[in-house]
């Protein structure tokens, strides 16, 4: 008797047992999350529903909407907010987020810049998202986007701390990035096929989007290869320890996590030794009349 990887439920020696380590419950919903995610064109979009809804997807993207929705009933306009109506919702800028306010870090990963800026990305966490908790599990799932969506924040103050940044885009890259370098160290027990079809997609998505991204004024490539990177780190130190028994992992994770986050405690004081000056020239700039961004 062997347990599934991915819920811990007890397998009984049949043909499942045999040919996999999951569970007939997880190797269903998983064979419904797993399809290729379509990368970047909405006329690619998945034309047949899940079996499964995971839960932590649908909560994150409840959250954007939700937030989308307030800044909406507040009177800010759906289609182009200034920057001062980001900023009191929670956007990201230099002078604020290095002047003390770290929780915008965080929080500037659930404003979007107008209703087509947020559907792009709620379709690209949906499609990304499902995979993501899939493989990885709902809590790490968890700890990846937001690891990523920090790391994309943070390196978005490092290149540009003078700018107004907020969106989704950094953690949904760095989940593209984790799926890429789990699934292709991870040694997953799904067929070759499937598997390389899907790494196919995920570095089209990765690919299309910073070429998109470097091309498309206004597009801050910085969270995005920000994301990615440490999304590609935490995926390749996952890999290993995805077919290990849950209780296993969840030791490895730990450790792993603390690794992650000591790294973003150390980029932020690096990010705020490199950028910290813009505090200090925006006051002078305030001070003199010429800088006028208060949310």
């Amino acid at each position: 008797m062997t347990n599934c990887v991915r819920c811990g439920r007890p397998i009984s020696d049949s043909s499942y047992a045999a040919t996999s380590n999951l569970c007939p419950e997880c190797r269903q919903a998983f064979a419904g999350a797993a399809r290729p995610v379509p990368v970047g064109q909405p006329s690619m979009a998945t034309t047949r529903p899940a079996p499964y809804r995971p839960p932590v997807t649908v909560a994150i993207v409840g959250i954007n909407i939700l937030v989308f929705a307030a800044m909406i009933v507040s009177g800010v306009s759906p289609m182009n907010p200034t920057e001062a109506q980001l900023l009191r919702f929670g956007a990201d800028f230099g002078p604020y987020t290095l002047g003390g306010q770290l929780w915008r870090i965080l929080t500037s990963n659930y404003v979007h810049v107008g209703l087509f800026h947020i559907l792009f990305n709620m379709w690209c966490l949906w499609n990304l998202g499902r995979l993501a908790e899939r493989i990885l599990g709902a809590w790490t799932y968890v700890l990846t986007y937001t690891a990523c969506g920090i790391a994309g924040s943070l390196a978005s103050l490092w290149i540009h701390p003078g700018a107004v940044g907020a969106g989704a885009s950094g953690a949904i890259f760095g989940l593209a990035g984790a799926l890429i370098t789990a699934l292709y160290l991870g040694k997953l027990p799904y067929p070759r096929q499937m598997l390389s079809g899907l790494l196919r997609s995920l570095l089209s998505f990765a690919g299309y989007n910073l070429f998109f991204g470097a091309v498309v004024p206004g597009i801050d490539n910085s969270a995005h290869i920000g994301g990615l990177i440490v999304g590609l780190a935490i995926g390749a130190l996952l890999a290993s320890q995805l077919n290990e028994a849950p209780e296993k992992r969840r030791a490895h994770e730990r450790f792993m996590f603390t690794i992650v986050a000591l790294f973003l405690i150390g980029f932020g004081v690096f990010v705020k030794k490199q950028s910290g000056w813009v505090v200090e020239k925006y006051r002078q700039l305030n001070s003199s009349g010429q800088e006028t961004r208060e949310p």
